[in-house]
């Protein structure tokens, strides 16, 4: 199959504005991903220590009315995002197992910075209490003043840190 061009991303722009608008409509929430891994985890605690779990201060809501923790929306917007993300790369004919990287920096070096930043990121995810899409997407489009100032800190913060770490790519 041959490799197909990238979406226009205005265009691409559009189509998600458009999916979180059917988000809002549909679901009464915006989007977000913070929900799997939180909901996974209490699903996992539940069955080997319910005690715990229902007197964990982060958890217990997941698992408080009895019924699987996986039976929220979010689970199911996640898990279509992760199949849509394969029939995407399937159809541009762009999959594939590779690493992206920079040529100053080996494929352990990549994976290992990558790690670190998504616990990084999911760690702060759940001291805010939601994730970056979540915050700029959701939070954004229902003109949150706190959303924006975040979204302007993420910017702002990735700019100051960018000179650290472009020697990776370059």
């Amino acid at each position: 199959m041959k490799t197909k061009e990238y979406w226009n991303p205005y265009v691409a722009g559009v189509i998600l504005g458009l999916v979180l608008l059917a988000a809002f409509l549909v679901a009464g929430n915006g989007l977000g991903a913070t929900a799997l891994p939180k909901r996974t985890l209490a699903l996992a605690t539940s069955q080997v220590a319910p005690e715990w779990t229902a007197q964990n201060t982060v958890l217990k809501s997941y698992v408080a009315d009895g019924a699987s923790p996986l039976r929220n929306w979010l689970v199911v917007e996640v898990m279509g995002v992760i199949l849509g993300g394969f029939l995407g790369a399937l159809s541009a004919g762009r999959l594939a197992t590779k690493v992206e990287k920079g040529p100053n920096i080996s494929v352990r070096g990549r994976l290992t910075y990558a790690m670190a930043g998504g616990v990084i990121m999911g760690f702060a995810a759940s001291l805010a209490r939601g994730c970056t899409s979540g915050q700029a997407l959701s939070g954004g489009a229902g003109l949150g003043t706190g959303s924006w100032v975040f979204m302007l800190m993420v910017f702002g913060g990735g700019y100051a840190v960018a000179h650290l770490v472009r020697r990776q790519w370059t």
